[in-house]
């Protein structure tokens, strides 16, 4: 079931390509939401068969390079099943709320699911080398996505987002290289290498390895200081790109700590486990206050994927800060990290479609440009400000969850950085209310043709909704659905905790040999 789950996108990609050109474009319209549907059945038929003892699942090995110690494997637990889910969920709404799209549609949705396959195979790889494959195509399609479908400046902004992961993934390359010349016999199978541990007592060996990890992951989640790639990125990307940009992509750097850094090489991570706390704590504040100081709507969203992300880096580094810090904190800063990751992806997903939505009505995202919106497009205010609120972790969303998880486990090993971690969140909800009285209150101020503000020359109702029309139904599919889960996540985070408890157990199990 996961490798159709993994590769039914691609197939279907390849189907769309091969359509003729004079195929009306309702056709790829549904095939691309039809396949997306799909996948989430299938992701939530895993969900549903997955057993409650936790364990790696749905397990396939097949032989792929014998010789080199490659192999097809592949797998499900606790860590990885959370984000295939939410990798499904996104990849739906994005598709849900693209309808209207018109520039070369075909290749578009193509790359869609292309990029899809990556993120799906990421996310089940038991194999470092596989692994990589998908770690490198899905920078691949990012590109073509930026460059494609972005904004004036996406060439430029897509040129440097590929030139700065591809390097962290050569970075990534030689840490696995490092793994598989200690492994005895050599193999590149991550639960292999887990059992092994091949690097114990070899200090000077596993540091090396682990900074070249730890590098490439670092790139990709992004943090300081190898953040500087992501804000033209998304400013520059389609809004649909943009949230499985922030949504998914980033995950793959975070997750990578998970399932690779600490279970393979835990005496490096807990040695350096207070500098990633530090890294930790520098990009939720940097992230919050750079954020704080935009003027562009898209661009202060993406500086808060840095601060949000901080806090994921904050939790996994004060796992092993501290040798007395009780079981019960690690498992609660471990489980909170991947909660965050599930949540950051729903909400910020949802900001962005939204940035998109402002965009395509007066095609700019420079919020001084705007005004008063709350009059004419109520749902979209009422949208935005929920998300907004969702994102800087008001209780009764998934992002209050994640991080009380997360500031309760750090607290007692870390408690100076978790104070000041604390602050992003007031940083987060300054700049979000500050956002939103600039774009929804007051009177009218729409952009003009030349993309600079003007006031509203009009009050009459008729007028000014044309000016800036309301949520179309297309993007109400895209952005409730993920709010909704967010909100459930906030009420109701059970269903997923119980998957991820056991599977964060195991990772501390591992970290403590």
């Amino acid at each position: 079931m996961l490798t159709a789950l993994v590769f039914t996108p691609t197939a279907v990609a390849l189907l769309l390509l091969a359509l003729p050109a004079r195929t009306p474009v309702q056709v790829p319209r549904a095939v691309w939401v039809a396949t997306t549907a799909v996948e989430l059945a299938l992701v939530t038929a895993v969900w549903a068969g997955y057993g409650t003892g936790g364990g790696m699942q749905y397990e396939v090995r097949a032989r792929w390079i014998p010789t080199a110690g490659v192999g097809y494997h592949i797998g499900v637990d606790g860590l990885s099943l959370p984000l295939l889910a939410l990798t499904c969920v996104l990849f739906l709404a994005c598709a849900l709320y693209s309808l209207r799209e018109n520039r070369r549609f075909p290749p578009y949705a193509a790359l869609f699911l292309f990029l899809q396959t990556t993120c799906l195979g990421l996310f089940v790889s038991l194999d470092l080398i596989l692994f990589f494959v998908f770690f490198d195509l899905s920078i691949v399609a990012m590109y073509f996505v930026i460059a494609g479908w972005g904004h004036r400046d996406a060439k430029a902004a897509a040129l440097k987002f590929f030139l700065y992961t591809f390097l962290g993934s050569l970075a990534l390359l030689l840490g696995f290289i490092g793994l598989y010349l200690a492994a005895t016999p050599h193999t590149f199978d991550m639960v292999d290498l887990t059992r092994q541990n091949p690097l114990a007592g070899r200090s000077a060996h596993a540091s090396l390895v682990l900074l070249a990890i730890v590098v490439g992951l670092a790139v990709k989640t992004p943090t300081i200081p190898f953040h500087t790639w992501l804000p033209p990125a998304h400013t520059e990307a389609p809004a649909a790109g943009s949230a499985i940009l922030a949504g998914v992509l980033l995950k793959m750097g975070t997750y990578g700590f998970l399932r690779i850094a600490m279970p393979m090489l835990p005496d490096a991570w807990r040695r350096y486990a207070l500098v990633l706390v530090v890294v930790g704590v520098l990009s939720v504040l940097h992230g919050a206050l750079v954020a704080l100081a935009q003027t562009d709507f898209k661009r202060m969203i993406a500086y808060t994927s840095v601060n949000h992300m901080g806090y994921i880096v904050l939790g996994v580094g004060a796992v092993a800060a501290t040798a007395d810090t009780s079981a019960q904190a690690r498992s609660l800063a471990v489980t909170g990290s991947v909660t965050q990751m599930v949540s950051h992806g729903l909400i910020t997903g949802a900001l962005f479609l939204l940035a998109g939505v402002l965009y395509e009505r007066g095609r700019t995202h420079d919020m001084g440009a705007y005004g008063g919106i709350a009059a004419t497009a109520p749902v979209f205010a009422a949208l935005t400000g929920a998300a907004a609120f969702a994102s800087l972790g008001l209780p009764g969303f998934s992002g209050f969850i994640a991080e009380f998880q997360i500031f309760t486990g750090a607290l007692g090993p870390q408690p100076l950085a978790t104070a000041l971690s604390v602050l992003g969140i007031l940083l987060t909800a300054g700049l979000f209310l500050r956002a939103l009285r600039t774009i929804l209150m007051g009177p009218l101020r729409l952009p003009n043709a030349s993309g600079t503000s003007h006031p509203s020359l009009t009050p009459h109702p008729s007028r000014t909704q044309r000016a800036f029309p309301d949520l179309r139904a297309h993007e109400y599919a895209g952005v409730v659905p993920l709010l909704v889960l967010a909100v459930l996540l906030g009420l109701a985070p059970r269903f997923l905790l119980d998957v991820v408890e056991p599977a964060a157990r195991t990772i501390l199990e591992q970290l403590a040999r």
